[in-house]
């Protein structure tokens, strides 16, 4: 293989291992909202919730597992297919199929930290100010998760 073939293996080496960095930081938090999540059911004080929360609850929790799998999935991709098919971490439709479900992962986990946020929130303040918290951490994820990278990055 020639140097460019080298230095193109090495480049998405490196993003995929980039990658992979970036989601062991941030599966715990979705791992921890979704545990929970799944306890929240078996308190007693849960039956005692209006439909509005339940909305709310079954959005996060429903989230935060889609967002689990999602972001979980390129660690599974590498671990099951490159024994089988030699698939290695150079190729650049692994890294942008990864990329891609990370981004879907993140977007959802997004809703359903708002959802939690708002359910939390609806449980221990007034309606209006459970909707300004929940706008509030919906603005500032939308913010730093994509604003950041997508806008601000761009520019520079």
């Amino acid at each position: 293989m020639n140097e460019n073939g080298d230095r193109e293996k090495t480049d998405v080496d490196d993003q995929f291992r980039s990658l992979m960095e970036g989601l062991r930081t941030t599966l715990p938090g979705v791992q921890v909202l979704f545990a929970f999540l799944l306890v929240l059911p078996l308190q007693a004080e849960f039956t005692s919730i209006s439909d509005t929360e339940r909305i709310a609850y079954y959005v996060s929790f429903f989230g935060s597992a889609m967002a689990s799998v999602l972001l979980i999935a390129p660690s599974a991709h590498q671990r099951l297919r490159a024994p089988v098919s030699g698939m290695e971490r150079h190729s650049k439709q692994h890294l942008a199929i990864a990329v891609n479900i990370t981004i879907v992962g993140t977007i959802i986990f997004s809703i359903a930290l708002a959802a939690a946020v708002f359910l939390i929130s609806s449980l221990t303040l007034t309606d209006s100010l459970a909707i300004a918290a929940t706008l509030a951490v919906a603005a500032v994820t939308v913010w730093a998760w994509f604003y950041i990278p997508l806008v601000t990055f761009e520019r520079h």
